[in-house]
């Protein structure tokens, strides 16, 4: 009989919607209800902006803990002003030592870290490198989370029972991981590629995560929380993307029958909360989830559009390929050379 550290999701076995009884139009606050957080404490990185302060807010109204670490104090402070039970730390994730230095000092609180919520990310920008060489939006969206996961590993053991969120995205269908190229020193750089392959990664370092921590009552899991009306994701992106993506008019408006399928931020919030919360996902974990829910295993019959949210859904068998997922964790190590020994 096989019990649950049997069960992992490599090739995307799990990958099976439970009916949670949520959808698209929940929000953060409806897959809360009823959800006590006294006493949890949460990590929520970008959690002073978007879906990350929503998910703060939320999370923190439940009764948890949760530490900011933000690039920007600031903006931190501002906005996250008069919220109850929040602290704010430096952090950036482009920066190795900065990682490192934010770890340190929480581990130094002795405190256990029930939720791990890698939400920071950026998308749609120019060619960037951080100082190893590594392409921005890898470094950003998932190699900093890798890395900042494995820092923060004896405190997610400590709390016996620690959940880490990893925002992923739709996004991923754009493009798989390139393990010979990550970097884009032998091809052309194309933005959405880039981040097309940085949320794939992130998607498999959950899968790989969840097979080799649950055994020490860690699980993981993987987020697309949908397009949403309102972010600051795509401030750096030139017009003519939106227009190619059949986002907008010639003029930039976003298109009315565009803008009236995208989500609003605390809708956009409720799948990384219901993840973090959820009872129905106590014995489960690797899966990649969409509207509060676990998502269906993309084979190609799904018929998705980029021209309309409502039908971007699934996770391709690349994301969650067993081969893929030990490959990529053997290479993230390489290149931030640092070992994670999650177990």
């Amino acid at each position: 009989m096989k019990t649950v550290l049997d069960i992992d999701n490599y090739n995307g076995k799990l990958q099976q919607p439970l009916g949670s009884g949520f959808n698209a139009s929940s929000t953060a606050t409806d897959v809360l209800t009823g959800i006590d957080l006294t006493g949890t404490v949460a990590i929520v990185t970008g959690g002073h902006a978007g879906i990350g302060l929503e998910t703060t807010k939320a999370l923190a109204a439940a009764g948890a803990t949760v530490i900011v670490p933000a690039r920007d104090i600031k903006k931190a402070e501002m906005n996250l002003h008069r919220i109850a039970n929040v602290e704010l730390a430096s952090l950036d994730l482009m920066s190795p030592q900065s990682i490192d230095a934010f770890a340190q000092q929480f581990l130094a609180s002795n405190r256990p870290l029930h939720l791990l919520i890698n939400n920071a990310g950026i998308m749609w920008v120019p060619l960037r490198r951080d100082s190893r060489g590594i392409e921005s939006q890898l470094a950003t969206n998932y190699l900093g989370a890798f890395h900042l996961t494995a820092r923060l590993w004896p405190a997610l053991k400590k709390a016996d029972g620690a959940r880490v969120v990893n925002l992923s995205s739709f996004g991923h269908q754009m493009a798989p991981f390139n393990f010979d190229d990550p970097n884009f020193e032998y091809r052309d750089y194309e933005t959405l590629q880039g981040y097309g392959q940085s949320k794939t990664a992130t998607i498999l370092f959950t899968v790989e995560l969840d097979n080799r921590a649950k055994a020490s009552n860690v699980r993981a899991y993987s987020v697309h929380p949908g397009s949403i009306n309102g972010t600051e994701l795509g401030r750096e992106a030139p017009l003519e993307l939106f227009q190619q993506m059949g986002f907008c008019d010639a003029d930039g408006n976003t298109l009315p029958e565009v803008a009236a399928k995208l989500k609003s931020i605390p809708q956009g919030a409720a799948t990384t909360v219901w993840c973090a919360t959820s009872p129905l996902l106590n014995d489960l974990g690797g899966v990649y989830c969409e509207d509060a829910d676990v998502a269906e295993l993309d084979t190609g019959m799904l018929g998705q559009r980029y021209d309309d949210p409502t039908t971007q859904r699934g996770v391709r068998p690349y994301a969650v390929d067993e081969d893929n997922a030990k490959k990529l964790w053997k290479l993230s190590e390489e290149m931030i050379s640092l070992r994670f020994k999650a177990e």
